[in-house]
């Protein structure tokens, strides 16, 4: 049968348009797969090369020159070829070593003792480099708080650095008292008691002095009055 016509390549691009795959045979000129049989999945571009008829093989798909095809006829199916079959392996027999003679093995060569070099001087080990210091972080400047007393009136400040935070302001004794029970040194509260009994003991005398100084204005206004 020839190989693929200009009839048979339109006949192969319908069925392809109708969604069919249409047979084709393996040509002597296709090589050893000649006499098989594949299906055509696609026709290529014919200006760009010969081999436009893409044809599915097995699991393989490769283009073909329509000289490598033909019609599969009705009915056809790929001749099977045969495996040759192995020659028998023939044991080799045992080999008589009556007439052969026993060839002389050499005698072995002197060994010459080899001496190991030794070091006249141990290698000093290398030198471990000092491992580096972690660098100190930057300390962040200083704040000062100071609760002060002078004059009667008890005062808070605050200083970071040369930078004031906050300008001397007056606060009452007892906000005073609690700022110094938060730190627990020795003789700074019992200072600070001592100062707030002494005012205690001075604001009572000055109140008993306006007690007698209004007891006595109203006694004269009270004569006045009658």
């Amino acid at each position: 049968m020839a190989a693929l016509s200009a009839e048979d390549l339109t006949g192969i691009e319908t069925a392809l348009a109708a969604g069919r795959k249409p047979k084709v045979q393996f040509t002597e000129s296709a090589g050893q797969i000649a006499g098989q049989i594949g299906q055509v999945v696609a026709l290529t571009d014919r200006a760009v090369s010969d081999d436009f008829v893409v044809v599915k093989f097995g699991r393989d798909e490769l283009p073909f020159s329509p000289g490598d095809l033909r019609i599969a006829p009705r009915g056809a199916t790929a001749p099977v070829k045969k495996a040759p079959e192995p020659e028998p392996v023939v044991p080799p027999g045992p080999e008589f070593m009556i007439d052969k003679p026993v060839p002389e093995r050499p005698a072995p060569a002197p060994r010459t003792p080899v001496e190991a070099p030794v070091k006249a001087e141990a290698t000093a080990p290398a030198p471990r480099k000092a491992a580096a210091k972690p660098a100190k972080a930057k300390p962040g400047p200083s704040l000062t708080v100071t609760l002060a007393y002078g004059e009667g009136e008890w005062t808070v400040a605050a200083q970071q650095g040369a930078k004031a935070l906050a300008r001397p302001y007056v606060i009452r004794p007892v906000e005073a008292l609690k700022i110094v029970s938060l730190v627990d040194v020795p003789g700074v509260q019992e200072a600070v008691e001592q100062i707030m009994a002494a005012e205690r003991a001075e604001a009572q005398a000055q109140a008993e002095r306006l007690r007698a100084e209004l007891a006595e204005v109203e006694a004269r206004l009270a004569e006045l009055s009658s």
